[in-house]
């Protein structure tokens, strides 16, 4: 049997300075292989097809292998875990079973015992095993027998016996049910959870890449327990029923800590609960992911890059506003400039940043916080968001006195911004004065880069659509989604940003001050160079990164 350093002699993959130190010790040893991985010479799936090679075993890509969740089911989680091994389907009466490391005995006799079956090799790339474990081996399950032991706990529907104790029991059944909810959306990568409450049941949704999708239902009679366990972690008041509340709580995933934005809300059939997933490692710092077109990002990097002015950022709830503010804030930062920040809730903690949170309760609102930072000497301030009248008149002044000041605004588009600010009682000469750029946002969903397939279209199709293409040069390539386990059949994972980038410049000034309309401004910012938010969604579906259906979905 051909040993890995030879079938990767034999396939090119080794540089000669690492032939020559391979050669100078044991050509069949597997550590020194494994050494190559982490020095980053060769990649896993290399080293995982060099195994499968050695062994004489198929090579699959898990991602794109039509798995079978039935052969799944047949070997328990622990086992996978334990051997990295997973059943993937059912061939002639053989257990099909995918491994890291296919000269393991020990995890063949395992699964052969849990299944019952006899066993079919073949080999996997570690990551994409992980991954596979991950998402076929959900915490459903174990949800819905949770749900079935509560109920039966439960049988005074307004027993409060459970959930409301901060020493309960980390095993009680209540508090397995509410960490299994939340280390499940954090795995299946939600920006939200909603537990909302009906007539008869309780209902779990997560929102995904900007679309809800109902998990789980469960009875009603755990809805207090349930919804006392949240309460007690957020550090909410779990008398108080009448009116909404905001919390915080931060948990542990995978080795990371996480932070949750909670809010109650009463409706008929008791509190709404949803939580904001605060997810600090998927937070880039870097302007540039933030997929801004060339000519939007050169047009924002100059007004950021002033000592002075005001940033607006605009959309409605969920467009990324905080997500882009932040990373603007990480390329401004530097040691030598005071950065404070009016915040509430703070949602993303900074090193090297004062940050500082709204308590209306204490008399600290964004009003009377901005004025007392004023007289702390900052260079940069950023300002959650502007939602009256006294709040917008300090961070104007503090522009117009040699303050870079970030903020975000709520309207549909960038030009509605100078008439929001003037409608907030602000006056215009001053708005024209201070206000350098203004960037309207949404977010579209990502097409799945494993299965999106391009699309057949007509011109007559996009000329409808407004779509901007030259008749006389081929069609532009547009793709669409397909589905594949990669995205759990959806076609999409992850989102992108589009942006519509409008700076302030004197004609812009001149029509603030002259009051006029957002439609006009916007005439005018077009005709000087702006990228209207649908214009930039067709090039970023053109760039193949989105679908049309998507730009049609976010933008009006």
């Amino acid at each position: 049997m051909a040993s890995l350093t030879e079938i990767l002699i034999l396939h090119g993959l080794l540089p000669i300075e690492e032939l020559d130190h391979l050669m100078a010790g044991d050509p069949a040893d597997e550590t020194a292989v494994r050494a190559l991985v982490t020095k980053g010479v060769i990649t896993e799936v290399q080293f995982a097809k060099a195994r499968a090679q050695q062994a004489n075993l198929p090579f699959v890509e898990l991602a794109d292998y039509p798995v079978d969740r039935l052969a799944v089911s047949l070997v328990p989680v622990a086992v996978c875990k334990r051997h990295e091994v997973i059943p993937i389907s059912v061939d002639g009466g053989r257990l099909v079973l995918a491994m890291v490391d296919p000269g393991n005995v020990f995890a063949v006799d395992d699964v052969r015992e849990a299944s019952r079956m006899r066993v079919t090799q073949v080999v996997a790339e570690r990551g994409d095993l992980l991954a596979a474990i991950t998402r076929y081996h959900r915490a459903d399950d174990e949800l819905s027998d949770l749900t079935s032991t509560l109920e039966e706990e439960n049988a005074a529907a307004e027993s409060s016996s459970f959930g409301v104790s901060d020493s309960i029991d980390d095993d009680a059944p209540i508090v397995r049910f509410v960490n299994l909810l939340v280390s499940q959306a954090i795995q299946d990568l939600a920006s939200d959870i909603h537990i909302e409450p009906g007539e008869h049941s309780l209902r779990v949704r997560y929102r995904i890449d900007g679309v809800l999708h109902e998990m789980q239902t469960a009875p009603k009679s755990i809805q207090n327990g349930v919804i006392s366990r949240l309460k007690i972690m957020s550090d909410i008041d779990i008398a108080e029923r009448r009116k909404p509340q905001d919390g915080r709580m931060t948990v542990r995933h995978a080795g990371r800590q996480i932070d949750l934005r909670v809010a109650t809300l009463p409706t008929v059939w008791g509190e709404k609960v949803v939580m904001r997933i605060l997810d600090n490692s998927n937070t880039t710092l870097d302007v540039r992911a933030l997929a801004l077109l060339e000519y939007n990002f050169e047009a924002y990097k100059t007004s950021y890059s002033k000592p002075y002015g005001m940033i607006l950022i605009t959309g409605p709830t969920g467009s990324g506003k905080s997500t882009t503010l932040y990373t603007t804030l990480g390329a401004v930062a530097r040691p030598e400039i005071n950065v404070i920040t009016v915040e509430d809730p703070v949602e993303y903690r900074m090193a090297g940043i004062n940050q500082v949170q709204v308590n209306p309760k204490a008399g600290l609102t964004f009003a009377s916080a901005l004025r007392s930072i004023l007289r702390s000497d900052p260079d940069v301030v950023l300002l959650g968001e502007i939602r009256d009248h006294e709040t917008a008149q300090i961070a104007i002044e503090a522009s117009l006195t040699g303050h870079l000041v970030l903020s975000t605004l709520h309207t549909n588009d960038a030009p509605s911004a100078i008439t929001r600010l003037t409608e907030m009682g602000i006056e215009p000469f001053l708005v024209g004065s201070a206000l350098d750029c203004v960037v309207a946002q949404r977010l579209a969903r990502r097409l799945c880069d494993k299965c999106k397939k391009p699309s057949v279209l007509t011109a007559e199709y996009l000329t409808r659509l407004r779509f901007a293409f030259d008749p006389e040069r081929p069609l532009p390539t547009i793709y669409e989604p397909v589905g594949c386990s990669h995205c759990s059949k959806t076609g999409y994972r992850g989102r992108i940003a589009v942006h519509e980038v409008m700076t302030v410049t004197e004609d812009i000034e001149r029509l603030a001050v002259a009051r006029a309309s957002s439609a006009e401004i916007g005439r005018v910012a077009r005709d000087q160079g702006m990228i209207t938010l649908r214009e930039d969604g067709w090039a970023k579906a053109q760039l193949g990164l989105t679908s049309i259906e998507e730009i049609l979905r976010v933008v009006a």
